[in-house]
């Protein structure tokens, strides 16, 4: 097959340009002059200029190659909805068959899943690939058959042929959506936090103003009220607890609603506290006040109130009162009217001097009991008469004086129990640790748990429960050596702060409790204990089957497991008689955030190379060839544009003018100009 022309000059294409000039003018001038033989003159110098261009004619042998259409067949989550799934490929089945039946046609039919980690439908990912792996002059068209709900058009490539989308669904589709439009992932316990949520219905939707929706805290019984649909609704929560909770919303299914697996979402908040305030009383100046003082007051979510008794009643030195502070401490105040506003209170070397009447003290016992907190940082005054053991407040302190306060060195040390205790777990290095100097001697109550000890393994921290609350006693006023860096210092400011902490019920501090962590679809169990050993934890999936998932000790007292959910969803963890709930992604996967079928997102892409959109319900489109350029879709039918391509086999290359005859063509051409000027 003669394909064309190919130059290949034996001089610049500059210089020949100068050569042909050159003739050109020598001609004009023979002409000028009225010689005979210009013309001949001009065509010998023609032939020799083009002799320099090296003419040739180039022979290809060509085999044809097919044209490719492309079918991406939509077997997404949504896709599975109705009877979209048995449609598509009942349409793309047939599809394959005529186009493969056509001459010089061949079929590439991709099929498209979900994306991983809830990425929704990758239509345009799949179709770069598929153009990627075929020579693009060789695709005559692409026929996607989907129900239009892709989630990453950003991708999509520039088309080398017209492409055509089959829409699934019926026309009278509808499903109705929860959107929960803004949920932060903090709140203030006790402080109402406003959600947005919206109920849309969307498709042929039958007429509706209100519908019922249900909202249940960590998978508790569900509340129901009446929601309008349509509109934004600002719903004021207040967290019932600290930590994660999980709040579910939910409408149930509407009749003939396509799918209910968009009617609910999972919200997850941490309940934090706003300011915690603490209540500071010191017995007296000592170099350990200050420790507590600056631990508390380097936590910016703290409010310290600080209560020092800087002129005990038996120090007499004749100095009137109205000339020693301007206004009395308010001590009713505190330990009566506003004792329930803190949320602990600690006492630091106090002991009874008759400024604290026993009423107050007692008020303090009935403030634990009811689920307040009270920390004893205990110095020697605890073991003397006018301990503070030795008023009401002593019926729930967890250990009791035996009036010895030992005086020598020793270095604190975690009890066995201090290993699994979320305070003292992991405080590790303790043979680096400081010695302290002094603690008091007392028997820890059999209520009450040992974490620390000291001089001879005698108690020195040691917690306990006592009704609602909390209290803890350190049998020592000597922690501010580790904050001195006495001896190398130790764990202190830690120390405190886990103590703090767990007195104020913070939820990562809790002995006995089961949380769960979720990554994607993979959630880490996690089961803490004082126990040796625990059961497995019973999931409940959001299907309602359950299994049993078996948890390893990866550090005393804590056990662990990884568990990958199959499905998304909210999951209940049982483990004994400790509960947690954790949600797995979002209650609706993408999949299912919008459901109708739809050609909307892809209707640019289609345009820009004259495609159309068609409803499978509608019937199977005839297939047409149309030439490049030409509308390639209509009423029934869609269009594919033959590409002709071809693959060279050989390539041959036959000179125009071959040396000789050039030479000769050219000295004829002079000759004859020579006689015809010569007969002249």
């Amino acid at each position: 097959m003669i394909d064309g022309i190919l130059f290949d000059p034996l001089l610049p294409w500059a210089a020949i340009a100068v050569l042909g000039a050159l003739a050109l003018a020598g001609a004009a001038l023979a002409l000028w002059r009225g010689l005979a033989g210009w013309g001949l003159r001009a065509l010998a110098l023609l032939v020799l200029v083009a002799a320099l261009t090296q003419p040739s004619l180039q022979d290809e042998d060509r085999a044809p190659l097919s044209d490719i259409v492309i079918l991406l067949e939509d077997r997404s989550a949504s896709q599975q909805l109705a009877d979209r799934a048995e449609t598509t490929e009942t349409a793309l089945d047939t599809l394959e068959t005529q186009l493969a039946a056509r001459p010089n046609t061949e079929v590439r039919r991709v099929e498209i899943g979900d994306g991983a980690e809830d990425q929704g439908t990758l239509l345009m990912t799949a179709l770069n690939t598929a153009l990627a792996e075929e020579p693009r002059g060789r695709i005559a068209g692409i026929i996607a058959a989907s129900d239009g709900r892709l989630h990453d058009i950003d991708r999509a490539p520039e088309l080398p042929a017209p492409m055509h989308l089959l829409l699934t669904g019926q026309e009278d589709d509808w499903d109705r959506r929860l959107v929960v439009k803004n949920a932060p992932a903090f709140a203030i316990l006790d402080e109402p936090v406003t959600l947005t949520l919206r109920l849309e219905d969307e498709g042929a939707a039958p007429e509706a103003a209100t519908v019922p929706l249900d909202i249940s805290v960590d998978g508790g019984d569900p509340q129901r009220f009446t929601v309008p649909v349509g509109e934004d609704i600002d719903l004021p929560i207040t967290l019932p607890h600290g930590g994660l909770n999980v709040i579910r919303f939910s409408t149930p299914e509407g009749a003939g609603e396509l799918t209910d697996r968009n009617n609910a979402a999972l919200v997850q908040i941490n309940g934090v506290r706003d300011r915690l305030r603490v209540l500071l009383v010191s017995g007296e100046p000592h170099a350990g006040g200050r420790t507590w003082r600056n631990l508390l007051k380097s936590d910016s979510s703290v409010d310290l109130v600080h209560f020092t008794i800087l002129r005990p009643p038996e120090k007499q030195d004749g100095v009137p009162v109205n000339e020693l502070s301007l206004i009395a401490f308010p001590t009713r105040e505190l330990f009566l009217d506003k004792i329930e506003d803190f949320d602990l209170i600690i006492f630091d070397r106090y002991k009874r001097r008759g400024i604290l009447p026993a009423i107050y003290l007692d008020n303090v016992r009935n403030y634990v009991e009811e689920g307040g907190a009270v920390l004893i940082s205990a110095g020697p005054d605890f073991a003397s008469a006018d301990s503070i053991f030795r008023s009401p407040l002593g019926e729930i302190v967890p250990a009791t004086p035996t009036a010895r306060v030992i005086e020598e060195r020793f270095r604190p040390t975690i009890t066995d129990l201090g290993d699994r205790h979320p305070v003292t777990a992991g405080l590790s290095g303790e043979e680096t640790w400081g010695r302290w100097l002094r603690q008091i001697e007392v028997e820890a109550l059999s209520s009450g748990e040992t974490l620390m000890a000291g001089v001879g393994e005698r108690p020195l921290l040691v917690l306990d429960r006592v009704g609602e609350g909390r209290i803890a006693l350190m049998a020592s006023d000597q922690a501010w050596l580790w904050s001195r860096g006495y001896e190398g210092g130790g764990p202190q400011l830690e120390l405190l702060r886990r103590l703090a902490h767990w007195m104020m019920k913070e939820p990562e501090l809790e002995e006995e409790t089961l949380f769960a962590e979720a990554t994607g679809q993979t959630m880490r169990i996690t089961r803490r204990t004082l126990g040796d050993s625990v059961g497995p934890v019973t999931v409940t999936r959001p299907d309602g089957e359950t299994e049993e998932v078996p948890l390893e000790e990866v550090a005393p007292g804590r056990f662990e497991a990884l568990y990958d959910g199959p499905e998304i969803g909210l999951y209940r963890l049982t483990e004994g008689e400790e509960e947690a709930v954790v949600g797995l992604g979002p209650a609706a996967p993408r999949e299912f955030e919008r459901t109708i079928a739809s050609g909307a997102a892809m209707e640019g892409l289609i345009d820009s190379r004259e495609g159309g959109v068609l409803r499978l319900a509608e019937g199977l489109p005839r297939i047409r060839e149309v030439a490049e350029g030409r509308p390639a879709a209509g009423r029934g039918w869609i269009g594919i544009t033959p590409r002709d391509a071809f693959e060279t086999l050989d390539l041959r290359s036959v000179p125009l003018l071959p040396a000789w005859l050039t030479m000769l063509l050219a000295a004829a051409l002079i000759v004859g100009a020579w006689l015809r000027e010569g007969r002249r």
